[in-house]
């Protein structure tokens, strides 16, 4: 007869402390995650310093609320999963070695999760999203076209060649001195001039499926110096008080974005026939103009679209646990030697 799974998933690979139970039949019955934005907001950016050490401070906290939301105790659990890469060394190490004490003091058994994989099936997660599919996930850190065949079977068709989407919005934002994290509000001055293309910034759209948004983040830099709204020397957005501008700058980044985005999709899905729908995976995937020009694409291609709600899209142990499920389920258990890579 087969172990009924109840599983604990640990997520720390950057600056969120996450932590979720996975019980069979039933799914995904916590998912509590303490997020650092305020620590590294006043930095511009995530510090791996405070990251890891924020992460040692809340790890015991997180961990013993997803387990009380599930009514679960750690004797309950059969398997103990943990995010051991991509990520920063110090937030990887602190999730690692918070899963391998309890697998080790309790006699559970431990998996190790790749980040990538887990938010590549993030949508899956609420969704009965069907296979074969074109997975585009765009972060702060990644942004890559996949092709997904399975839980097991995937494989990358295109990635950055330089900044991630999510680190254009994030640096773009800090140019014209929005606060930190830059995308929310990146789309929220975006909306309120209704998404619309004032100043034409160059596309990425060479013949291949590789993508690129540094020389987009270059391109408002220097527009904004050549209208006189910046001064490089001081490095000081001159127009600050101006909301109007930033809200043109912020709308003509995003609506630049999404068509690098669908040109992208189409070309995609033209090359790969076979693929039933696009799934839209990544913190930037929370962007409801994002989703929606990519939704429209898909059906306009002919084929369905989904996306995981924004607690699954950004970083969480939710999706670790969704993979943890499959990977416990198909004998795929690793040892206590586990190891973190980066």
């Amino acid at each position: 007869m087969p172990i009924l799974e109840k599983i604990l998933a640990i997520e720390t690979s950057c600056d969120e402390t996450a932590a979720s139970v996975w019980i069979d039949g039933k799914g995904i019955v916590s998912n509590v995650v303490f997020s650092q934005i305020k620590l590294h907001a006043v930095y511009g950016g995530v510090v791996p310093e405070i990251a890891s050490r924020s992460h040692l401070e809340k790890i015991g906290f997180v961990v013993e609320s997803a387990l009380d939301t599930a009514g679960c105790s750690l004797s309950d659990l059969t398997t103990i999963a943990v995010t051991t890469r991509p990520g920063l060394p110090g937030s990887l190490l602190v999730g690692l070695c918070c899963a391998k004490a309890l697998a080790a003091c309790a006699k559970k058994r431990i998996i190790g999760i790749d980040h990538i994989q887990a938010h590549i099936f993030s949508a899956c997660i609420e969704n009965d999203v069907p296979y074969p599919h074109l997975c585009l996930m765009a972060s702060g850190g990644n942004t890559a076209l996949y092709m997904v065949h399975g839980l097991d079977s995937y494989q990358v068709l295109a990635s950055t060649l330089d900044d991630a989407a999510g680190e254009a919005l994030d640096k773009v934002a800090k140019l014209i001195g929005l606060p930190y994290p830059g995308g929310p509000e990146v789309e929220r001055l975006a909306a309120q001039v209704s998404y619309k293309d004032f100043f034409a910034y160059p596309r990425s759209m060479s013949g291949s499926l590789e993508l690129s948004f540094s020389g987009l983040k270059t391109a408002v830099l220097y527009d904004a110096i050549k209208r006189g709204w910046y001064d490089i020397e001081r490095k000081l957005f001159l127009k600050g008080d101006d909301a109007a501008i930033k809200a043109q700058i912020a709308s003509s980044l995003l609506v630049c974005i999404a068509e690098t985005f669908t040109q992208k999709v189409r070309q995609a899905l033209k090359q790969y026939p076979e693929a039933r729908a696009v799934t839209f995976v990544g913190g930037v995937a929370c962007n409801t103009y994002l989703k929606q020009v990519l939704e429209h694409c898909a059906r306009e291609q002919g084929v369905t679209f989904f996306a995981p709600s924004p607690q699954y899209a950004t970083d969480n142990a939710a999706m670790v646990a969704y993979v943890a499920q499959h990977k416990a389920h198909t004998d795929q258990f690793d040892t206590l030697a586990l190891d973190i890579a980066f």
